[in-house]
């Protein structure tokens, strides 16, 4: 349960987080008005609620594996959303933060050197 756990976790910040700054993107770069920048206030308030549910108790941890997430997620929104067409290197680039950050996050809990909160 704990790894489904950190997954659910990080993909919702991502969505938050990434959701949050497109918002006040389109706010300000593209006119959509200012109650697209207050909502991307709230989501990205949401976002560091959520990041803080994570199990492991070191913020820095958390939040350096969750850097990873967030170059993949950010990739995935523009291609999703933006329509955004990635290179071979945004993949390869992304491939490797994903994997840097299943060390960084998994590693500990598979050693039982993870402090919970």
């Amino acid at each position: 349960m704990t790894i489904a756990r950190i997954i659910i976790l990080f993909v919702v910040a991502a969505a938050a987080e990434i959701g949050g700054a497109w918002l006040i993107w389109q706010a300000v770069r593209e006119n959509r008005g200012w109650w697209f920048a207050l909502l991307g206030i709230f989501a990205l308030g949401a976002y560091g609620f959520v990041a803080a549910f994570q199990p492991d108790a070191n913020f820095g941890r958390v939040l350096a594996a969750y850097g990873g997430i967030f170059v993949a997620g950010s990739l995935a929104w523009g291609i999703i959303i933006d329509g955004f067409k990635p290179t071979a290197w945004d993949y390869i680039g992304s491939a490797v933060c994903l994997i840097g950050a299943g060390i960084i996050i998994f590693a500990p809990l598979f050693q039982g050197t993870v402090q919970s909160d």
